[in-house]
């Protein structure tokens, strides 16, 4: 049985999490590259099948810097994610969740 448009594109976004997350983590980060990193994460996974839209907010306010900056880690970010098949549009998000970055499917939507 093959999957439904559904099913291809929440797992395409499960799969632009796992690649956004374990290839950004540990990246150096402080107030001033934050901005240019966002923009980079963005257009990393807009260049991902089926990725049309890449929003990330690296919340500098909760930056720990030693040394002017710190690694980035989840509990920086937010995502969210817009991922489109032929049939289906998929909303996603990461967040944390009690201490822990959640990514979570938003909401599916057929297209006609």
């Amino acid at each position: 049985m093959d999957p439904t448009d559904r099913e291809t594109a929440c797992f395409e976004a499960g799969i632009k999490f796992g690649t956004l997350y374990h290839q950004f983590a540990g990246t150096p980060v402080s107030e001033s590259s934050a901005s240019s990193l966002e923009t980079a994460i963005e257009r990393s996974i807009e260049n991902q099948p089926g990725c049309t839209d890449a929003t990330v907010t690296i919340h500098t306010d909760r930056l720990e810097t030693t040394h002017g900056y710190t690694e980035l880690t989840g509990k920086y970010l937010d995502v969210r994610l817009r991922i489109e098949t032929d049939g289906a549009v998929v909303h996603a998000e990461m967040a944390m969740e009690e201490g822990y970055p959640m990514m979570n499917v938003v909401d599916v939507t057929d297209i006609e």
